[in-house]
């Protein structure tokens, strides 16, 4: 009975979290499309999370781009096939490598940022005073963190796509003697406007996953700063975990045809 007992109360925990997250996700997207909306406090977000993520994007797509050309050459080389380096970059940087590592990186960094805020807010009485105050915690706080997670991840995206294509250049045409107009041209010739638009709308959801995990579990923490902890490993934990699941979903259904 006690491993009876046990299973049923990690069931009913497991399906009162999902109801939870589940009734948070909806008053977010309806604090999203009505009024009032606070445009400065999403000019802020977009600098935070858009602005002072580029570096960290820019650097892991870079030097991913290079790993997986080395990688690409070496393999391709036991059979006469090095000259797919340049298409097979592109490919796997704009459908999976370059949204899937950016939201990564900027889950760790701005998920993390996100709950410990808000986290803090909540176990100082900050969102209780907001409601005192006849403000709504959802439009304030939750809002233009996922408006902005959900606007720069697309652009962050593009940037890592573009950036991590380099680092295969760079790679291809110094360390492998690629001829530079030739590796160049192979690219755009593979290169279709569909791959990089997958990756685009992968950026977008992942942005939200981003800015919705953050703020569910700094708006839910409790416990004082070991609580505000938690809530912050949990948000990169869970965000980590949901990119992975939604990209394996989305890849499926974007590329099944």
């Amino acid at each position: 009975m006690q491993a009876i007992a046990t299973i049923g109360s990690f069931f009913l925990g497991f399906f009162f979290q999902t109801g939870l997250l589940t009734l948070f996700i909806v008053r977010a997207v309806k604090a999203l499309v009505t009024p009032p909306v606070y445009a400065r406090l999403i000019g802020q977000q977009i600098m935070r999370i858009g602005y002072y993520s580029l570096p960290v994007v820019a650097l892991t797509s870079f030097f991913t781009g290079g790993a997986l050309a080395i990688q690409i050459y070496y393999g391709g080389n036991q059979f006469n096939s090095e000259a797919i380096v340049s298409s097979i970059v592109a490919l796997g940087i704009t459908r999976e490598l370059g949204p899937v590592l950016g939201g990564l990186m900027v889950a760790g960094r701005v998920s993390a940022a996100i709950a410990a805020e808000i986290g803090t807010m909540r176990v100082t009485e900050q969102i209780d005073a907001l409601t005192t105050l006849s403000t709504d915690p959802f439009k304030y706080l939750v809002a233009p963190r996922v408006i902005a997670a959900t606007l720069c991840m697309p652009v962050l995206a593009l940037v890592a796509d573009i950036i991590g294509v380099m680092g295969g250049f760079v790679v291809g045409t110094q360390s492998f003697g690629f001829n530079a107009a030739i590796y160049v041209q192979q690219t755009v010739n593979f290169l279709q406007p569909d791959d990089v638009i997958s990756g685009l709308i992968k950026a977008a959801v992942f942005g939200f996953i981003i800015a919705i995990m953050g703020c569910y579990h700094g708006y839910h923490s409790k416990g004082g700063a070991q609580g505000v902890g938690r809530a912050t490993t949990n948000a990169v934990v869970a965000s980590s975990i949901l990119i992975l699941a939604a990209n394996y979903l989305m890849t499926s259904l974007l590329f099944s045809a």
